[in-house]
């Protein structure tokens, strides 16, 4: 690990603290005013920093003349490739008959919309949104499998082995999403186990960028469904259906 590993990592440790204490913040207070325009610019925001920082790193990867297979970006073969597809085409079809589910009723939703709690301020409300938060979403599974699966476990594995490094990006993780509650915390954590034993089973970065991009453009998808039918003063007066996943 170079100098210049040390200082990537204390800058995406920089930006988990900057978005912990600033970036969220500033959209929960932009989102009493302008909830529509709030979302926006906290999407363009991530969007904006993630990238960054995947450049930086893809720049300090290169400029050190690294394989790019030691950082994952090999595609897996024979059973890890068919267990990857199975895998990643099952979650889809999962989360289509989720969205199709929904999208049947007609109704207002309250039941559905109080089951996304808080996070509903960040979740799409309409075709725009939409479409810039699929945009996050490929973002999101892009950079942070780069960032978190990729660029730090292979940065602290000769320190601390493989597994230890993966527990330490692992927390990184689960701190970049600790604005979402201490459930949200939990969930993201969850996630962030699979996703780091998705990339070990695998032994690529790349089914996990495709499998987790999908699921949250996915879950986009579902919330939009739900709360596209929400009054513009944002309470929703009429009974509701609930789901069973």
């Amino acid at each position: 690990m170079t100098a210049a590993d040390w200082c990537f990592s204390g800058l995406i440790a920089s930006w988990l603290i900057v978005d912990h204490f600033f970036i969220w913040p500033a959209f929960l207070r932009r989102s009493q005013i302008d909830a529509p325009s709030a979302r926006l610019r906290l999407w363009v925001v991530w969007m904006t920093l993630l990238w960054a920082l995947t450049v930086i790193g893809a720049g300090t990867w290169f400029c050190g003349n690294r394989a790019w297979d030691a950082l994952g970006f090999s595609a897996p073969r024979g059973w890890r490739l068919w267990g990857s597809v199975i895998l990643i085409v099952g979650v889809t079809v999962l989360q289509a008959l989720t969205a199709l589910k929904i999208a049947r009723i007609s109704r207002p939703k309250p039941k559905l919309r109080a089951q996304l709690g808080e996070l509903a301020k960040m979740l799409p409300h309409s075709q725009r949104e939409l479409r810039w938060f699929i945009g996050a979403s490929l973002t999101a599974g892009t950079c942070e499998e780069f960032l978190f699966r990729g660029y730090l476990i292979w940065a602290f594995a000769p320190l601390l082995g493989w597994w230890g490094a993966a527990v330490l990006s692992l927390l990184a993780f689960t701190a970049g999403h600790a604005y979402q509650g201490r459930s949200g915390a939990w969930k993201a954590a969850l996630g962030g186990g699979f996703f780091t034993l998705f990339v070990l089973v695998s032994g690529s970065l790349i089914p996990a960028m495709v499998l987790h991009a999908l699921i949250d453009a996915g879950s986009g998808v579902i919330a939009w469904l739900i709360l596209r039918d929400e009054p513009v003063n944002g309470e929703i007066v009429s009974a509701g259906e609930s789901i069973v996943s």
